[in-house]
């Protein structure tokens, strides 16, 4: 079944898209934590930050640059959002493909981490 990521950026799995350029594809996510919830994935598949280097770190450049997008598309860029990337197991990451989560839509969107 490979990643489900790249079967997303490939149109071989179906989402809700949000914003694509030649470098990422932004999309809803299907279980949203808050009334916006979009994922950037760059087009290039790698696993974790780990993975970058100086061959491939432009890619994070273009996934902020289209969080800045998806913000405005979503209209939520004037008053605020949450920009979250989980890395590794520990920190929740399930899927084996780099991307950000944008979350946003309400006033508060409570405690970064709950205790």
């Amino acid at each position: 079944m490979g990643c489900l990521f790249c079967n997303i950026i490939n149109g071989k799995t179906p989402a809700t898209k949000v914003y694509e350029d030649d470098t990422v594809f932004a999309f809803e996510d299907i279980h949203p934590q808050a009334p916006v919830h979009v994922l950037i994935v760059p087009k290039i598949h790698a696993e974790r930050i780990e993975d970058l280097n100086s061959n491939n770190s432009f890619m994070m450049a273009d996934v902020f640059l289209a969080v800045k997008e998806v913000a405005k598309i979503k209209g939520i860029d004037q008053k605020g959002y949450r920009v979250i990337i989980n890395n590794g197991k520990s920190s929740g990451q399930v899927i084996w493909h780099i991307h950000v989560h944008v979350l946003g839509g309400k006033d508060n969107l409570g405690p970064m981490l709950l205790r």
